[in-house]
Order: C-alpha cells, then structure tokens, then sequence
C-alpha cells in the first residue's frame, strides 16, 4: 500500500518594481520553508506580468510580495491584472514591508488577503498563510 502524497503549501514570494532590498524577502522565504513549504523566490526587479507567469507555471497557492519602496499601491494594482489577466485569481495574496496601515484599506479592496509590515513576526505570517492554505 503506497503512502498518500501530502501536498505541500506553494508559495511565491516576488519582489515588483525597482526595490533593491531583499534581505527581508529572503528571511521570510527561509521561515516558509523551515515551516515545510515550498518557495519559489523570483528575485529582485520583476515586472508584474513576470509574477503572474511564474505563479501560473509554478502553480502556487501563495503569492507574496515585498515591497519597500512606497509603490505598493500602484503595483499592487498592476500586479492585480496582471494576475487576473494570466487566470491566477484563485491564491492567497500577501504583502508585506513598508505599508503605511492608511493603504492597508485599498490593497484588500485589490484582493490582499493579508498585510504584514515591516517588523513582522515571522511566525505570524507562517501562521496566516497555514490557517488560509488547506493542503
């Protein structure tokens, strides 16, 4: 009698825009990933169109993305049709970094489930994304 196959939680974690800052990207990658999920970090500088590809190739359940450059509201939105556009509008969006909570209203408005400024517990967002992931 086989094993049954356990599906691992898919995450996406991407940086839009010209931000050059990843470091806190790269720690909540490696937090996901000691929390027994699967990530696929894009790395820096990836256009919209570039995220929504990659969620789509890589059939994610989490697309994440870290923004610390004060456009999160424009490329959020972009980063939404985009999404929309490629058919990927069934996953969990996340966002963290610097969102000043005065904009964390119109990225839920976008479709952002869940909003995590900089400064966030690691913890906290590992168990988000396990409360709104079913394996």
């Amino acid at each position: 009698m086989s094993e049954p196959t356990i599906h691992r939680i898919r995450v996406l974690i991407a940086k839009p825009g010209l931000d050059g800052h990843d470091v806190g990207a790269k720690l909540v990658c490696r937090a996901l990933m000691e929390a027994g999920m699967e990530v696929i970090y894009t790395g820096l500088r990836q256009s919209p169109e570039a995220i929504a590809a990659t969620a789509l190739q890589e059939s994610v359940d989490v697309v994440g993305l870290s923004m610390l450059a004060g456009a999160h509201l424009p490329l959020c939105q972009r980063v939404r049709e985009a999404m929309r556009g490629a058919g990927v509008d069934d996953v969990l969006w996340i966002v963290g970094g610097n969102i000043p909570p005065r904009d964390h209203a119109a990225l839920r408005e976008l479709g952002v489930a869940g909003i995590f400024p900089t400064n966030t517990p690691f913890s906290s967002i590992v168990d988000f994304v396990k409360a709104q992931v079913k394996p």
